[in-house]
């Protein structure tokens, strides 16, 4: 087992059943010139996430923790992009619209993957969803029944949408989630801090919230105990 300072208190797990989730590090929401940007947004805010990422892909991977790599995107004929979701917004920069990387938000297209930075290593599975959350219409829920999952570290964009998200599903499905707050990110910086702090309210009504730093100092502190 092994234990970190995090708010609203010490989150302890087990490697063993612990799996990194990566949270839709997409070109067209990361990138220069990408959809994001086009929208008006500074990818800057989200960019910063990447070198902490990385550095914990790199622990994680050494460690044997499982990754699990999110992309949000749709099928070519947007016949799972419900309405609510396809007609909203100018219709120039619509889901399925030509965009600056492909059309946007469509699964195959260059914008819709995940930037070369945080790239997947081989065998790493890459759930391919078609709204905010990971769970929905995925098989996120059976890939981590099967590998016993009960802890999940959650890092990606944006933090008040896919990543809330998510954890609100996950804890209501009984994973202990861990958020870190420098490997997620939001265009908007109060959205980063209000979404952070509603995660970690109330003892921890959705889980937990520390760096990851912490995180990988209580990973590999634990390793070397075994």
């Amino acid at each position: 087992m092994a234990t970190l300072d995090a708010l609203p208190g010490p989150y302890t797990f087990d490697p063993a059943t612990t799996a990194l989730l990566v949270i839709d590090m997409q070109r067209d929401f990361l990138e220069p010139g990408g959809f994001g940007e086009t929208l008006g947004n500074d990818v800057g805010q989200l960019r910063r996430t990447i070198e902490p990422t990385a550095a914990l892909l790199v622990a994680c991977r050494a460690a044997g923790l499982p990754v699990i790599h999110t992309r949000e995107g749709h099928l070519p004929d947007l016949s799972d992009c419900p309405p609510a979701k396809l007609n909203r917004g100018d219709p120039s920069m619509r889901i399925g619209a030509p965009g600056p990387m492909g059309r946007i938000l469509i699964r195959g297209e260059h914008g819709h993957d995940i930037i070369d930075e945080l790239a997947p290593a081989p065998g790493e599975p890459v759930i391919d969803k078609p709204g905010k959350g990971a769970f929905y219409a995925t098989e996120l829920g059976e890939l981590l029944t099967a590998r016993g999952i009960v802890s999940l570290v959650v890092t990606g964009v944006t933090t008040e949408v896919c990543v809330h998200t998510t954890v609100r599903e996950a804890n209501d499905r009984g994973y202990e989630c861990l958020v870190l707050s420098d490997c997620v990110g939001s265009y908007f910086p109060e959205f980063q801090e209000t979404g952070l702090k509603m995660i970690a309210a109330q003892g921890g009504i959705f889980g937990w919230v520390a760096s990851s730093t912490a995180f990988i100092t209580a990973l590999q502190a634990s390793l070397q105990r075994t």
